[in-house]
């Protein structure tokens, strides 16, 4: 079989890189430091799906009752089923309303090029917000081609595919509790 001909691989979870409980100590640590650091009390939060949700849900959980927190998505497609970014960014999922004047925190599970959260920024800068915070639970900084400000991040990973807490490969995985390479598996 040639190159062209190869099919693509299919991935399965691999060892753990971040605990259920490495998580859930570092989601509380970014609450705490974006609730102390968020002036006048009111914040929109800006989850990018699908990826985010369960990383912005806990995110959310752990901010305090005295921070008025509302929540939004946006659906933002630059990978398709594959392993690594297209290029090509889409907004599939817009904001249901107006963010001028307002602080707004994007969430995003993972930066590594760059590209998605630098298209997604330059576009919200142009609905003048009144700030415009970025929090990223995974960055792959050894993959950037755009230099993206990253405000709040949970942790840095090296190079490497990873599935689980909302991550995924073609739609499975985001389930698992922890955080995993993922492995190309001949099944």
């Amino acid at each position: 079989m040639d190159e062209k001909t190869k099919a693509a691989p299919v991935y399965r979870p691999g060892r753990v890189l971040f605990s259920e409980r490495e998580i859930s100590v570092r989601v509380r640590e970014l609450a705490e430091t974006i609730a102390a650091e968020t002036r006048g009390g009111g914040l929109l939060v800006v989850g990018i799906l699908n990826g985010a949700a369960i990383f912005l849900s806990d995110l959310a959980r752990c901010m305090p009752l005295e921070l008025d927190v509302q929540i939004d998505f946006m659906s933002i497609s630059s990978y398709g089923s594959a392993a690594q970014t297209s290029g090509t960014v889409r907004v599939l999922k817009d904001l249901g309303g107006d963010i001028a004047g307002r602080d707004v925190l994007v969430v995003e599970d993972i930066i590594d090029t760059g590209l998605t959260l630098s298209y997604l920024l330059d576009m919200l800068k142009t609905r003048r917000p009144a700030s415009l915070r970025t929090c990223v639970l995974l960055d792959k900084s050894a993959r950037r081609e755009v230099a993206v400000k990253v405000d709040y991040r949970g942790f840095t990973i090296p190079d490497a595919f990873v599935i689980g807490y909302g991550l995924d490969w073609a739609g499975k995985w985001r389930h698992l509790p922890d955080i995993r390479a993922a492995e190309p598996w001949a099944g």
